[in-house]
């Protein structure tokens, strides 16, 4: 019976092995050996600009906003005056160069293939530091002239007190300061002297630099503006925002059509208008634009354009497309950041311009912004 039993299972195991061993063996999927790979970021590329102190302000914040939207895009800017930004991007140790006076016949000649680029529109003010006189004082361009010519020489003098019924203005000595660099708002400034003085033109002309017949000389609008801020009695001439931020007065000045205009951001506008409808291209000479002393009732005397300067044909092609994508961002976008710091917005005119001219920079002959 025990033996029956035992030959039972023994037959029982093998069926069930037999049956085991009969089952489809179960395929399982092959593992793929993978690498994941890393998101890669955007390239970092810093941007070198240099030149004018007088949109030094504008371009300094439009480097901060542009980093918040663009991470990977640094911008550096040094302000260290339009002569030496022009002998830099010149030199191409610069990507971009900034100047308020558009390039010489001769320096466009000698540079190949520059664009030039209008940025803003600014004004600059005649500023004093006269105690006691914190607002409205009146000055023409026969005043202005004769003052930094070393004509007139004190304060009170008939002239100036004759423009200022009212006013108790001290019998002092006239400081005279100027800029003691290539500067872009000494061209500005002479230019605007040139048109109204013929003594002036004869004798000292226009330039980014100038022989002056009197006076002390400061580096930039800063050192200028410092200047006028440490000594009583001093005149001199600074861009707009940086009389504003400081706080020293500026005078009034009286215009072609015979009326005294405070700079303001619409009695500057009102100069530029009259010249937007005659701009050349911008890859063609600008030497002769000029919006001093222009016509109009509320045209404030003494107006510029300012100019960004960047090479048509660009070496590297990432650098040159981001270069392109922040100009066309600091001529549309970047301009409501104008108005805060006393910069006229460019109008459509110009900024339509500008289109044309940023599309013109290439890599190799290909583009590099469709816009």
């Amino acid at each position: 019976m025990k033996l029956k039993i035992a030959i039972i299972l023994i037959m029982a195991g093998v069926l069930l092995a037999g049956c085991v061993g009969e089952q489809p063996t179960e395929v399982m999927p092959a593992v793929q050996s993978t690498t994941v790979q890393p998101t890669k970021a955007p390239e970092t590329v810093t941007l070198n600009g240099a030149g004018a102190t007088f949109p030094y302000p504008l371009i300094s914040k439009w480097s901060s906003e542009y980093n918040k939207i663009k991470q990977n895009v640094q911008i550096n800017y040094q302000s260290v005056g339009s002569g030496a930004g022009i002998k830099q991007i010149t030199a191409r140790t610069v990507d971009f160069g900034a100047t308020d006076a558009p390039l010489t016949e001769q320096e466009f000649a000698d540079v190949s293939r520059i664009l030039q680029i209008p940025e803003s529109i600014g004004a600059v003010v005649i500023a004093y530091n006269l105690p006691g006189i914190q607002k409205g004082l009146k000055l023409n361009g026969d005043v202005i002239s004769d003052i930094f010519l070393g004509k007139i020489k004190k304060w009170n003098d008939p002239k100036i007190v004759s423009l200022n019924p009212g006013i108790q203005i001290p019998e002092k000595d006239i400081i005279v300061a100027h800029r003691s660099d290539g500067s872009g708002t000494t061209f500005v400034f002479t230019d605007y002297l040139s048109a109204v003085s013929s003594d002036w033109k004869s004798n000292v002309g226009k330039g980014k630099s100038v022989n002056w017949p009197v006076g002390l000389g400061g580096k930039g609008n800063e050192g200028v503006a410092g200047l006028l801020n440490q000594n009583p009695y001093t005149i001199g001439y600074i861009e707009l925002a940086y009389a504003k931020l400081q706080k020293i007065p500026y005078a009034y000045i009286k215009n072609k059509a015979g009326n005294f205009i405070e700079p303001t951001l619409e009695t500057t506008a009102s100069a530029a208008a009259g010249a937007v409808a005659t701009l050349p291209a911008g890859d063609a000479s600008w030497s002769s634009v000029s919006i001093v002393d222009p016509q109009g009732n509320d045209s404030y005397p003494l107006a510029s354009f300012t100019y960004l300067l960047v090479y048509k044909d660009q070496t590297d092609q990432t650098k040159g497309k981001m270069l392109a994508e922040f100009l066309w961002w600091a001529v549309h976008d970047g301009q409501k950041y104008s108005s805060e710091l006393l910069y006229v917005p460019l109008p459509n005119e110009v900024i339509g311009l500008n289109e044309k001219t940023i599309k013109l920079m290439n890599y190799k002959g290909q583009s590099l912004i469709q816009g």
